[in-house]
């Protein structure tokens, strides 16, 4: 239809009352995705993975920016997901110091048992948001796991994908340990009040699809300075374990030091 015919025929409804109603984007073709939105299937595919895992147990490895401090400290973790729990086992930095969290129990409280000299003091109890355990970590214990990890891309990569300004890049073969891992890096170029972080990776193991890694980089405070590492949280040698108990987070457990 020409121009000159199509006037004519919007014309002649327009003459009988009838309303023609065009979508918006009929004459701008296929709608272009957003950066963001394939990295987010993926992480939401690592989240589907652990529907069915009731728990596992893992080496875990954090370096935090806390305050102007950094902190690194490897452990061995058991993680129940229902209720949560948590129990920990400092390898480096603090060694020997346990500590257990079981949502529901205990107030809530954290219960602390320190190594050395410091395990006279016996059994402390400290909320996950108490001043001296949060002067180690960025985020509380609630906030510790797989799950947790994967839940909190999620939302920022949502929260993120609203905006423009997002580059994305994939790098395939990089090695966590003795795990290959694919690599999802978003970035941005100016500091934005929607974007807590300059850059994110996020590393996901090829065999079992689960997101393993989370590195976050903040915008530096001068433009011309490398984005500074904040936050880099590795799970290893994860052993999923569905038949964690009660016993594995009390203190009565023979196994702990307690």
């Amino acid at each position: 239809m020409s121009i000159k015919n199509r006037r004519s025929f919007l014309r002649g409804l327009a003459a009988t009352g009838c309303a023609l109603r065009v979508p918006l984007n009929a004459w701008a073709g296929p709608a272009v995705e957003h950066p963001l939105e394939r990295p987010l299937r993926l992480v939401q595919h690592s989240l589907s993975r652990l529907e069915s895992v009731a728990g596992y147990e893992c080496q875990f490895a954090k370096q935090e920016i806390v305050g102007e401090r950094v902190i690194s400290q490897k452990l061995r973790m058991k993680l129940r997901h229902d209720p949560f729990s948590v129990y920990l086992y400092f390898e480096e930095q603090n060694r020997g110091r346990e500590v257990i969290y079981v949502q529901g129990k205990n107030d809530n409280n954290l219960l602390i048992h320190e190594a050395g000299i410091l395990k006279l003091a016996g059994t402390l109890q400290r909320s996950p948001e108490h001043a001296d355990v949060r002067a180690e970590n960025r985020h509380p214990i609630t906030e510790l796991g797989l799950r947790k990890l994967v839940e909190a891309v999620i939302r920022q990569w949502t929260q993120e994908s609203r905006y423009g300004e997002t580059e994305v890049k994939y790098f395939r073969d990089a090695s966590l340990g003795t795990t290959l891992c694919n690599v999802i890096e978003s970035s941005h170029p100016t500091p934005r009040r929607q974007f807590p972080f300059q850059k994110t990776r996020v590393w996901i193991d090829q065999k079992t699809n689960l997101v393993v890694r989370l590195q976050q980089y903040a915008f530096p405070a001068n433009p011309e300075a490398p984005a500074a590492l904040v936050e880099d949280y590795s799970y290893l040698s994860i052993r999923i374990n569905n038949q964690l108990a009660d016993i594995d987070f009390d203190v009565r457990n023979p196994a702990y030091s307690y």
